[in-house]
């Protein structure tokens, strides 16, 4: 494994690279970091060169340093910094806030992209101007969102980060945590409110998402809180073919509760993508052979006697 990094528009990005392939780009969730994917990068290595980034703020990659508004297309940039890097399209996976960033990527380079793998979006935004439903998922966690503002606004890191955990992981997870790893993610809080507001204030509706010509697949967990579940509903109608898989028994850290069952879908969507590729310039290269025309098909001269 080696960890490098690269500069971004004065952010530091740090990143851990493990493999040889195809490259495939792994996208944290809110909180954690590059290493949430150690498991899958383990599997996956064998047939892809994995990237893995720390998004801003989180492992070694600097804070955002507040010059301006935070918005997903910061992440988006730092991301696709790395992708031009490699002087080749690469496959892209995002899980919760990673997954708001792929999306936000996928539509302004798509051409950047092989594939894109979507892990339980954490795209808030994409329920705006929605129905009863939509609204009701985006009161839940804009009330999330609030809570945690409002804890963190007079100090209260530890609360703040003990809402979000157990928002996602269910009541107790915060607890069922040892101390080193409490403290660790209550000094990442100030970020985790950035990212709300990035994804609760993104511009992007799920109407501009219907011309998006990057191959999708969407994973869903049944027992993920509302809101991401109700996003997984909307993209998996919304985006052209786009496909689908939900895990009934799993939460939202579907990437570590469950990375041995979503591992197999992952490397499937990716080669099926380098499968279609190879049929294309196959189908290419025919059409580009010169038409022989039989013989038996050209007019025949009148017979002479």
């Amino acid at each position: 494994m080696s960890i490098t990094s690269i500069d971004v528009g004065g952010i530091t990005c740090q990143y851990f690279a493990v493999g040889a392939g195809e490259p495939i780009v792994l996208l944290h969730c809110t909180g954690h970091s590059g290493r949430q994917w150690a498991e899958l990068a383990a599997a996956l290595r064998t047939d892809f060169e994995v990237i893995a980034p720390d998004l801003c703020g989180y492992g070694g990659t600097a804070h955002w340093p507040g010059s301006g508004n935070f918005n997903l297309g910061v992440e988006a940039d730092l991301v696709d910094a790395l992708v031009d890097k490699l002087n080749r399209p690469a496959h892209l996976v995002g899980h919760s806030f990673g997954g708001a960033v792929a999306l936000q990527l996928a539509l302004r380079h798509p051409d950047h992209l092989k594939s894109v793998t979507l892990i339980e979006p954490a795209a808030f935004h994409l329920l705006c101007d929605g129905d009863d439903e939509d609204k009701r998922a985006l009161r839940q966690i804009a009330d999330i969102a609030t809570t945690v503002a409002s804890a963190v606004n007079c100090g209260d890191y530890v609360g703040a980060m003990r809402r979000f955990v157990d928002y996602w992981t269910g009541d107790g997870a915060w607890d069922a945590l040892p101390n080193p790893q409490r403290i660790a993610l209550a000094s990442r809080i100030n970020k985790v409110t950035l990212d709300f507001w990035a994804t609760l204030n993104d511009p992007t509706r799920l109407s501009d998402l219907v011309d998006l010509d990057v191959p999708t697949l969407i994973i869903s967990g049944g027992h993920s809180p509302f809101p991401t579940r109700r996003i997984c509903y909307h993209l998996a109608r919304a985006l052209p073919g786009v496909k689908l898989r939900t895990f009934d028994d799993a939460g939202h850290m579907l990437p570590v509760t469950h990375f041995r069952e979503i591992h197999p879908l992952i490397k499937a969507h990716c080669d099926a993508q380098h499968e279609r590729k190879r049929r294309v310039e196959n189908d290419s290269r025919v059409r580009a052979m010169p038409h022989r025309v039989s013989c038996t098909n050209l007019p025949q001269p009148p017979l002479r006697f």
